[in-house]
């Protein structure tokens, strides 16, 4: 079609000064009920308000303003909520007028912590969320699961130029792949391909896929890393080997090996080190530790699970982990 690109350059416009007007909207949006919230709160303690004279104020509201919703009687002692929630963290002002009022809803909800609120607040305005995705990670215990990972992380992953924490989790969530009870790597591969969208949500958004089965030749020999991936923020490479069994030391070897080819052959003089993930089907964490105390590759272990995980048993797990490091 004639002007075709010029037309194309015409809509990005429109779409982006509508995104830009959606965002301005939602601020003002969460201003003002930061505001109507700091106000009821107020009233609440100084002046003894209960339900029901909020239940009277929603209804002279929805009266004397019938255009504008989101003022019923709930939704204000949310606002009451929202307030009184983030009220001694002012340096999260900013953050929380990024976030949609749906997403404030169920952060709110559906966490513990002011450290897990913040958590969740700061990864949904950078990789900009939908309510159902923001829903899923949820339910998946990201939050349990990343914080597992930052407190396993080997000392060469540690000492890495790159700041590894809160980029990798403990175990990855696989349940859009609805794999069958028994399945091979090859298929296994295949659905993450097939499914890439979604591994990417569970992965992370930085990360930018490469290739499946990347070609490395050394010597007169070729060798092929399942999945590989570049990290935006690490500014590395990210060699993926898939397991359809539980982690056994030995599987380091061949990672181990794949690193040191990409460092040497692949990588750019301004990239930092490659990173390994050993993605298995299960692990017994303290074979992995043994594993990867004598390993100088920056490795880590992961499990996947085909199913949402019971958030509680990782809430516990994290539990016991913050207690034990705070006994040593």
């Amino acid at each position: 079609m004639q002007h075709q690109s010029e037309f194309e350059n015409v809509a990005a416009l429109i779409k982006k000064a509508k995104a830009q007007a959606a965002q301005a909207i939602n601020r003002e949006l969460v201003d003002l009920y930061w505001q109507l919230g700091e106000y009821i709160s107020q009233r609440v303690v100084s002046q003894q308000w209960g339900r029901a004279v909020v239940t009277k104020l929603a209804t002279y509201l929805i009266q004397q303003i019938p255009n504008v919703g989101g003022l019923s009687d709930k939704n204000l002692w949310r606002m009451k909520q929202f307030y009184e929630t983030y009220k001694d963290a002012p340096k999260l002002s900013a953050l929380l007028r990024e976030i949609s009022w749906t997403n404030h809803l169920m952060i709110i909800s559906k966490t513990r912590s002011i450290e897990e609120k913040t958590f969740y607040l700061e990864l949904t305005a950078l990789e900009r969320y939908s309510s159902r995705e923001l829903e899923r990670q949820l339910k998946s215990g990201y939050f349990e699961r990343v914080m597992l990972a930052n407190e396993k992380l080997s000392l060469v992953v540690r000492e890495l130029p790159q700041n590894t924490k809160g980029v990798f989790k403990d175990s990855y969530i696989l349940e859009f792949l609805d794999l069958p009870d028994r399945y091979a790597e090859k298929e296994l591969k295949g659905r993450i391909i097939a499914n890439l969208r979604d591994f990417l949500l569970e992965f992370g958004r930085d990360f930018a896929f490469m290739g499946e089965e990347y070609r490395l030749q050394v010597g007169n020999h070729d060798y092929y890393v399942d999945l590989l991936f570049y990290n935006r923020n690490l500014n590395c490479l990210v060699a993926v080997e898939l397991k359809v069994v539980e982690f056994e030391p030995e599987f380091l070897g061949k990672l181990n090996f794949y690193l040191e080819a990409l460092d040497r052959d692949v990588r750019r003089p301004h990239e930092n080190p490659s990173i390994g993930i050993l993605l298995c089907r299960g692990k017994d964490n303290e074979v992995v530790e043994y594993a990867l105390s004598r390993s100088l590759s920056p490795t880590l272990v992961a499990d996947y699970q085909t199913k949402l995980p019971n958030k509680q048993l990782l809430q516990a797990k994290l539990h016991e982990l913050f207690s034990a490091a705070s006994e040593e």
